[in-house]
């Protein structure tokens, strides 16, 4: 072709092999990433049925707390008191008050109160407190003594439900038949696109969902839905400010500072074995983590990048790994043990494409997939919410 010197946009219908300057490459800003599945990983096993149960057992308690209404005077020498749960006490049993150095030896139970011996082993009697805790050192049994009654606990069943997730590809035979820009198989890519939005929806599932308060088993008008993480967790539920959490920073002292993440934490290490290894937070919540590191970073004059990112949070509690997702809450943070923590699919129900009948000049299909969340061990995990 001779040049003509004409600019492309004036040529007009002169120049008619002209072909569109389109980049073979579909760009998606919707947001599809699922951190909190990536660290969890794909189960072990699967569920078998659309109720899914696992068991949790406790060890005997060695906590309790005095429950008398008011000490008279002789707080400091009262050799009698109520407990919250005599059953936990057993004559040879040390105890000793939460804040005090004396311990005492229990001679009797009788429910709701227990006898005791001040000042046991040369200690200090100190004044009792309504509502104090009480910690049961161990049991000291006599030589040569039979053995005592049996005690044990008895195991809990858990249960969470599968919730199925599903999307509807429908294409027509013209479509399938056109060359489209960028997509290969429009069938297929339709299907992904699907995918990425189940998966979606599934992490937000797993963190906020909720079962069903009337039928959780569902019916053919009663949608199965399942409790997520926020939903099942009842013991370990703090607040800045409230009970053993210390207040935060800010005019309403609610914000995040460190103080408030590690009292909660030790909250939970008090009263699990195990150890909270993940964090997962909003946006709103990292970059106030971020900060902690704000007042201590240092940089010397050879420095030109600046790094306002924390991605791993080590304390005396357990060493967290930091995961930001866009569907937690803004006001919470969940302080999880990952150990603990499966998202499991029902046997032969993992995500899948599956054709349906055609029914005229187009191709069906179904993304399919039926998952629940088995969240074991609740006291393990915890919350701190009430967040700026």
């Amino acid at each position: 072709m001779a040049f003509t010197g004409k600019a492309t946009y004036s040529a007009g219908a002169e120049l008619p092999e002209l072909v569109e300057d389109v980049s073979d490459v579909i760009g998606i800003v919707s947001p599809f990433e699922t951190p909190l599945l990536d660290v969890l990983g794909d189960a072990r096993r699967a569920a078998r049925g659309t109720v899914h149960e696992w068991l949790e057992d406790v060890l005997l308690p060695n906590v309790d707390t005095i429950d008398e209404g008011s000490f008279s005077p002789d707080a400091t020498t009262a050799t009698s008191f109520g407990v919250a749960n005599a059953d936990r006490f057993q004559v040879g049993d040390q105890i000793r008050g939460a804040g005090s150095a004396e311990v005492m030896l229990v001679t009797g139970v009788s429910a709701p109160d227990i006898t005791v011996v001040r000042g046991y082993g040369g200690t200090t009697a100190e004044a009792l407190s309504d509502g104090q805790p009480l910690t049961i050192l161990g049991n000291a049994a006599l030589e040569g003594d039979d053995a005592p009654g049996a005690r044990f606990t008895s195991r809990v069943r858990k249960q969470n439900y599968l919730q199925i997730f599903t999307k509807s590809v429908r294409v027509s035979g013209s479509h399938l038949a056109s060359q489209a820009i960028g997509v290969r198989d429009e069938m297929d890519y339709q299907m992904q696109e699907r995918l990425r939005e189940l998966l979606r929806d599934l992490e937000n599932c797993v963190i906020n969902g909720v079962a069903s308060g009337s039928s959780p088993q569902g019916s053919s008008t009663v949608r199965r839905t399942m409790n997520g993480i926020l939903a099942q967790l009842t013991t370990n539920v703090f607040e800045p400010g409230v009970g053993p959490i210390p207040p935060g920073k800010g005019a309403g002292q609610d914000e995040l500072s460190e103080i408030v993440l590690n009292a909660a934490m030790k909250e939970i290490w008090e009263q699990s074995n195990g150890t909270v290894d993940l964090l997962v937070m909003s946006a709103a919540q990292k970059r106030k983590l971020n900060s902690f590191i704000g007042e201590t970073r240092g940089f010397s004059a050879g420095d030109t990048v600046f790094r306002d990112l924390v991605s791993q949070y080590v304390s005396d509690f357990g060493v967290t790994r930091v995961v930001m997702s866009r569907w937690m809450p803004d006001d919470k943070i969940l302080m999880l043990d990952s150990s603990r923590i499966d998202v499991l699919p029902l046997a032969g129900r993992s995500f899948h494409m599956k054709r349906l009948a055609a029914t005229g000049d187009s191709e069906s299909a179904q993304v399919i997939g039926e998952y629940t969340l088995e969240l074991r061990n609740e006291g393990a995990h915890g919350v701190l919410q009430g967040l700026a």
